[in-house]
């Protein structure tokens, strides 16, 4: 749920704080007096694109933040990839910040993530419904959904949906085998030359770089040659003057002659023995060094920068490094196998295709069998709940019809092999139409509400909200939506925006939003209210100007009598 909402400098709202509880919280106020800036403020934390216009007059950067706590059952149906995890305390921080200069930035928990994770995460944690947010109304994929849900499809789909894919690859393999004969000719003389080019190279993996390191070596062959002769001569083997090798020797036969009078002997002889050899292993291996055939270092640099070149042409076709080549010749190979031996495996592919379709069609049979026996049951719990919403003579009904292709036949899709619209006619003699097409706000919310109650589905432990959902409606109807709301308050935290005393009353927790002029300037303050100040605000709502007493006692009854036919 959303216990915390923190707002800076966004429109009328220098600074609020509102710690909001568990169940059913409404919020009211006087008309202008900033509702529709909160319902902007959760829009942010959805993702909404901010718009500088947003900022209060003078501020240059405005922030949004929202603490969401008792959050296991929305992550629990978060999916894999979103790898999203709750502090330590299971909670989660979102933090919305944008300034005069369109820059914005969003942090889970202390950290920056980008706009798309945030759009993505959101509507597991919260939801607004409205005037002009009624998903579920609109749009034929969520009736689908909702009727799944409904139907307890869960498993089924994701078994479906297994098969399906399995279904799409084999096909998009064997559109990709039809090519017309020219194009096959084409392709095969193309990824034929590719691969020979490759393999004429006789490429080896490290090999640019072992022949960099040559090429150093034979520029620096002459440097390379004298010194190592030097040090050969200075070292271990001279012609002319004694080298250290020997001199050393020399100094330890001495030594050895006169051991007994120079202490530690021993100890200095074993040492400059082990220089001895250490001395014969640096000039043996500096000797192969000066012993190696430099004869003609021109010609065999030329060689190697021939190869370098060469390897050098074979990136600029086929990527950079010999790993990466040789990684294309072998993609290449298999595309030209491929085509080579392309009705091969279009026999194969068209065996595996009608497998897979075969499965895939009972199981989207089972999915149907299964959203008929839902949609009887669904037609009859909405028909009655709307008719305890004030809308008796209503009819409603899940039309559910095959999807079809372009040549009128059945199609298996994502979902199975139906399309869903549910249909309604709000008035004897009218006839039934999409839920798109109905136009009344009022009911329009009543059928939203009634849908959200008879199946909660997907959506336990969420934060659902209201926006004036009392619009266009009486003050009886007004009770029993607040009645229902109160009601799916059991399994979520719902925050309703309204101006129904008889919705309000219904709440566990009331919310005042109350502008007033400080130091000058208009500012917002959302403020908690006791019995006391909800007693007050409801005869507000009721009465307008003049608040009587009996008014007030006819508000304190209400308050007093709510939840009583929850």
């Amino acid at each position: 749920m959303l216990s915390s909402l923190h707002i800076e400098n966004i429109a009328v709202i220098k600074h609020a704080d509102i710690d909001l509880e568990s169940g059913f919280q409404v919020l009211t106020g006087e008309t202008g007096a900033g509702k529709s800036i909160l319902i902007d403020c959760i829009n942010l934390l959805l993702g909404a694109r901010p718009s500088k216009d947003l900022i209060r007059n003078g501020e240059t950067r405005a922030t949004v933040s929202g603490l969401f706590t008792d959050i296991e059952a929305p992550l629990s149906r978060l999916p894999s990839e979103l790898d999203i995890t709750a502090d330590e305390d299971g909670c989660i921080m979102l933090t919305r910040t944008f300034d005069l200069d369109g820059k914005a930035q969003t942090k889970l928990n202390g950290r920056t993530i980008p706009a798309s994770l945030q759009k993505e995460l959101m509507p597991y944690l919260i939801n607004i419904h409205g005037q002009n947010d009624n998903r579920i109304l609109m749009s034929l994929t969520a009736q689908l959904s909702y009727l799944d849900g409904y139907a307890g499809n869960d498993e089924l789909l994701n078994e479906y949906s297994a098969v399906y894919e399995q279904l799409e690859s084999c096909r998009k393999k064997m559109l990709s085998l039809k090519r017309d004969e020219r194009e096959k000719a084409r392709m095969s003389e193309l990824l034929r030359y590719q691969v020979n080019e490759i393999d004429e190279a006789k490429l080896k993996l490290g090999e640019e770089e072992e022949l960099e390191k040559r090429r150093e070596k034979v520029k620096n062959a002459e440097k390379i040659l004298k010194h190592s002769r030097l040090i050969t001569k200075a070292l271990y083997r001279g012609e002319k003057a004694l080298p250290a090798y020997e001199l050393i020797k020399k100094s330890v036969s001495a030594l050895e002659s006169i051991s007994e009078y120079v202490p530690n002997a021993e100890e200095y002889i074993e040492k400059l023995n082990n220089m001895t050899y250490e001395l014969e292993e640096i000039g043996l291996t500096v000797s192969d060094i000066a012993e190696a055939d430099y004869d003609d270092p021109e010609s065999e640099l030329d060689e190697i920068e021939t190869r370098l070149d060469l390897i050098s042409k074979l990136e600029k076709k086929y990527g950079i490094g010999i790993e990466e080549i040789l990684s294309f010749r072998d993609k290449a190979a298999n595309e030209l196998k491929e085509i080579e031996s392309a009705d091969e495996l279009l026999d194969e592919l068209r065996i595996e295709y009608s497998k897979h379709k075969k499965k895939a069609t009972e199981l989207a049979s089972r999915l149907t069998e299964n959203r008929q026996r839902a949609a009887t049951t669904l037609e009859k719990s909405v028909v009655d709940e709307l008719s305890y919403l004030e809308m008796p003579k209503v009819r409603f009904k899940v039309e559910i019809k095959p999807s079809l292709d372009e040549n009128g036949k059945t199609k298996l899709i994502k979902q199975g092999a139906d399309t869903v619209e549910f249909l309604l006619s709000a008035n004897p003699g009218e006839p039934l139409k999409p839920l798109s097409k109905i136009e009344s706000c009022g009911e329009l919310s009543r059928i939203m509400l009634a849908l959200k109650n008879i199946n909660s589905y997907g959506s336990e432990g969420e934060t659902l909200i209201f926006d004036e959902i009392d619009t266009g409606v009486s003050g009886k109807t007004s009770q029993k939506i607040g009645i229902r709301l109160r009601a799916l308050a059991s399994k979520n935290q719902v925050i309703c925006v309204t101006h129904s005393a008889q919705i309000a009353a219904e709440a566990h927790e009331h919310y005042l939003i109350k502008k007033q002029e400080i130091d000058g300037r208009v500012e917002t303050s959302v403020t908690p209210l006791n019995r006391e100040g909800r007693i007050n605000e409801l005869a507000r709502i009721m009465g307008g100007v003049n608040i009587t007493d009996k008014l007030l006692q006819s508000a304190a009854e209400m308050l007093d009598t709510a939840g009583s036919d929850a």
